[in-house]
């Protein structure tokens, strides 16, 4: 991953070391395009939250947006991850699709909102599944994930608490089933996430680590 920070100038992982942990349980000829759709998300997610100015915010989406949309029409821009998404022929309208779920964060977010945002999130776990051949039912996994990923990295109080609250019976579901073989890099991101919200000691820890280690032998 560290490599992959450089390639694609943001880091997939962005800043989880269990999420390195989970890509890696990817097969290695997935891994490259794994991190390019998650080096995606970081990007999407430091424009609508790291930017102060939600004008500017919403001019650099809709970049985004519409070189996403064009992924399977044209040759994309040189960004390293457009390249890797074109090469991989994900689906590149899918994936514009989560930026209207980011739109939703520029202002502050009520909980229609959020669970907006959560749905178009989860394209993210939904064309992993497929680059993955995985066949979970990603859509909750992938909900709760982006809610309580949302809850770690938002500067907001309010939109912290809601977020948790939404993500907390979205994650216990999908942390109930035996993932397959092929989904669990996804599996290990929504256990992770769900050891975030109840506070299961630090992330990267030895205890964390072993029980990332039973679901990618176990699928549980």
């Amino acid at each position: 991953m560290v490599n992959d920070a450089v390639t694609f100038g943001i880091d997939p992982a962005a800043g989880h070391p269990e999420r390195m942990l989970a890509l890696s349980y990817a097969p290695a000829d997935r891994r490259r395009t794994l991190a390019a759709l998650f080096a995606l998300d970081a990007t999407l997610a430091k424009l609508a939250l790291g930017t102060r100015e939600p004008l500017v915010a919403q001019m650099r989406l809709t970049w985004w947006y519409e070189a996403l949309s064009a992924l399977s029409a044209a040759a994309p821009p040189a960004q390293p991850i457009l390249r890797v998404l074109q090469a991989a022929q994900v689906d590149g309208e899918a994936l514009a699709a989560m930026i209207e779920g980011w739109e939703r964060l520029l202002d502050e977010p009520d909980e229609a909102a959020l669970r907006a945002f959560a749905v178009a999130r989860a394209g993210l776990f939904r064309v992993a599944g497929d680059l993955l051949g995985a066949s979970d039912l990603v859509e909750k996994a992938g909900q709760g994930w982006a809610l309580a990923d949302l809850a770690r990295i938002t500067a907001r109080p309010e939109t912290r608490a809601s977020a948790t609250r939404l993500a907390t019976p979205l994650l216990a579901s999908a942390c109930k089933w035996r993932w397959s073989g092929t989904g669990r890099p996804l599996g290990a991101l929504a256990h992770s996430a769900r050891m975030d919200l109840v506070g299961h000691s630090a992330p990267g820890s030895p205890a964390r680590v072993g029980r990332l280690a039973w679901h990618r032998l176990t699928g549980r």
